[in-house]
């Protein structure tokens, strides 16, 4: 026996299509709320963490999908909540209530950077001796001793400089020794006076002597040398 379907206008088939058309609009709804959702999740994140934060798309893992967090992330910045420093790289911007938005922390920028990556960043050169007050210099790009690769991040008219070291210089990364270290290559020997040596003792008083001993480790036999003279440490 054949059995034949004919569907006219009006018939099943204009319900089969009146149905896929529903579905596919409650499918659209569906994928903007969750989309909706994930951008309030996100935005308070950023607003729990305060003013001056800075973060990467990586920040917000466990709140949606990478593409709903990019997305996200982007109707915010349109709407200048938040702030695009460089690719894949963003603040919560401090305002001043004369200056305005105020530029945003190049540290905690390199430290979002880093988080990002999964590896430990020291300050060096002109920068660790300004972080530890044995330089007033401020320095136009930072430098940062890092265990990935080496790289430059330019914000705005300032740069971020990333120079890929050994194990043993970033065995003290994170430290004030660490710090001291590279703040004391930077200043050169003959330039360690007596100013150097009062502003290093109590940027070190913090520290024990067994934090002194064992992040000096791998320091360079002056500076190490220094270093104990200074907090009286006995080699």
């Amino acid at each position: 026996m054949e059995l034949r379907l004919s569907f006219e206008a009006g018939g099943p088939s204009s319900s089969l299509h009146i149905v896929t058309k529903k579905c596919y609009i409650c499918d659209k709804w569906g994928a903007l709320k969750m989309s909706k959702s994930v951008e309030v999740a996100v935005k308070n994140r950023i607003k729990n963490r305060g003013r001056g934060w800075c973060f990467t798309p990586l920040h917000f893992e466990g709140l949606g999908s990478n593409e709903a967090i990019r997305q996200a992330l982007s109707r915010l910045q349109k709407d200048k909540f938040i702030r695009r420093l460089a690719q894949g790289i963003y603040d919560y911007p401090k305002e001043h209530r004369t200056l305005g938005v105020i530029p945003p922390n190049l540290n905690l920028v390199a430290k979002a950077i880093a988080e990002k990556n999964g590896v430990q960043i020291q300050p060096a050169g002109a920068h660790a001796a300004n972080l530890t007050g044995l330089s007033e210099q401020i320095p136009g790009r930072l430098i940062f001793l890092t265990e990935g690769p080496s790289r430059k991040v330019k914000i705005g008219n300032q740069e971020i400089v990333f120079k890929k070291a050994t194990k043993k210089i970033m065995s003290s990364s994170g430290t004030r020794e660490g710090l001291i270290i590279q703040a004391f290559k930077n200043l050169g020997k003959d330039h360690i006076d007596e100013t150097i040596r009062a502003r290093t003792r109590k940027f070190l008083k913090p520290s024990s002597e067994k934090e002194i001993r064992k992040n000096m480790k791998f320091a360079p036999a002056w500076v190490r040398a220094l270093v104990f003279e200074i907090t009286e440490i006995n080699k």
